[in-house]
């Protein structure tokens, strides 16, 4: 199982991300649940590096199906957008999966 959590804060703004596991819907490397949480996160990770003017520490552990960010400044809106986008797709891919495969949490830092 794939196992998201999300990091906001007592105002409820995001605060970073972490992804960690394997869905197990398919066999390695055509498994399309974790390609397509893989996609999402990545591409989160990435817009927010390119697009915002946000600070954010990221760690990855392929092996270990890991992806880690926090975010260091919380000065652009547009991070919290990324953030929320990413949110909205896991959701859908969630519904249409299953939570077996992918689960969602959150947490107040």
């Amino acid at each position: 199982m794939i196992c998201v959590r999300f990091y906001r804060d007592s105002i409820g703004q995001y605060r970073g991300f972490a992804v960690k596991g394997h869905a197990g819907y398919g066999v390695y490397g055509s498994d399309i649940v974790c390609a397509a949480v893989s996609a999402l996160s990545i591409n989160a990770a990435n817009s927010i590096e390119y697009f915002s003017s946000d600070r954010a520490a990221v760690r990855t552990e392929e092996e270990a199906g890991i992806l880690y960010l926090r975010l260091d400044t919380q000065k652009d809106e547009t991070s919290q957008l990324f953030l929320k986008s990413l949110e909205l797709g896991l959701k859908s891919i969630q519904k249409q999966y299953g939570s077996k495969y992918l689960k969602i949490l959150y947490k107040e830092v």
